[in-house]
């Protein structure tokens, strides 16, 4: 009986230890999770202070890109520096050039043709058909070229040389069609610089007026008139630069289908020549 009670009395003493130490661990679980939560909120806390100068840098940037100004809006600035009396003339030459030149490269693209098929086309119409089939075979084609087969083939009862002085005439013709609008252009060419310059001139006379009414030379002034005044020659300049290139173009593009003309011309008289022959 005693020892059931020494038993008893030794499970209770073990009992109540193991219980206060599994309560002690837990005091200190809990205090450790607090000082754990104390701690990522103040990292969050010092995290959130120190992006704040971030986005006060980029809005910065943002507003720096924004301030910069286009290539239009210079342009725009300095043509209305120049002064819009010169410079609105000079911009008229451009336009009015540009849509010369624009016209005539439409027309010469159309009147080129391939005078290689053409030949062959009206050598197997006269085999076939005769003069009269050649002719409706160059009056259904576009260009110059078959103008002056028609002009040649109507001529063809007359003789092999009035065929010849009809291609060699109505080839002038054509010829002045292809030049029609160069002249202006060339105007253009030259009107845009010589406006530009009477505006410097204007603009420095302008500029030395100011001196003499300021009484004393301050490079501001002086400085202020002439880079007003040389606007316009830049104007002047840059339009003439742009419809020269276009002039050259078209001048080469003439040169290339008269010389078409040309040789299409003697491969018709060769093939006329043949066929008279072969009668």
């Amino acid at each position: 009986m005693k020892r059931v009670v020494i038993l008893l009395m030794m499970t209770g003493v073990f009992t109540l230890g193991h219980l206060q130490s599994m309560a002690q661990n837990e005091v200190v679980a809990s205090d450790s999770t607090e000082m754990a939560d104390g701690d990522s909120t103040a990292v969050v806390e010092e995290v959130a202070v120190e992006e704040e100068p971030v986005e006060e840098v980029a809005v910065v940037e943002e507003v720096y890109v924004e301030d910069e100004p286009g290539f239009h809006q210079i342009v725009k600035e300095q043509f209305i520096a120049g002064g819009w009396e010169f410079m609105g003339i000079v911009l008229l030459c451009l336009i009015l050039g540009l849509a010369v030149a624009i016209e005539r490269i439409i027309t010469l693209n159309l009147a080129t043709t391939n005078t290689k098929k053409l030949l062959s086309q009206v050598e197997d119409a006269l085999s076939a058909g005769g003069v009269e089939a050649a002719k409706d075979v160059c009056r259904n084609t576009q260009g110059p070229v078959a103008s002056i087969f028609v002009q040649g083939l109507m001529r063809m009862s007359e003789g092999i040389e009035m065929v010849e002085k009809s291609i060699i005439s109505y080839g002038s013709v054509e010829m002045g069609k292809l030049e029609k609008g160069m002249t202006w252009i060339s105007l253009f060419i030259s009107l845009a610089p010589m406006l530009g310059f009477m505006g410097t001139v204007i603009g420095m006379i302008g500029a030395f007026d100011a001196i003499a009414e300021a009484g004393d030379v301050s490079p501001a002034l002086v400085a202020g008139g002439i880079k007003v005044a040389l606007l316009t020659t830049v104007g002047g300049l840059i339009v003439a630069v742009i419809l020269q290139l276009f002039y050259n173009y078209l001048v080469s593009k003439i040169d290339s289908l008269v010389n078409s003309m040309e040789d299409a011309s003697i491969s018709l008289i060769d093939i006329l020549v043949k066929h008279s022959a072969s009668k």
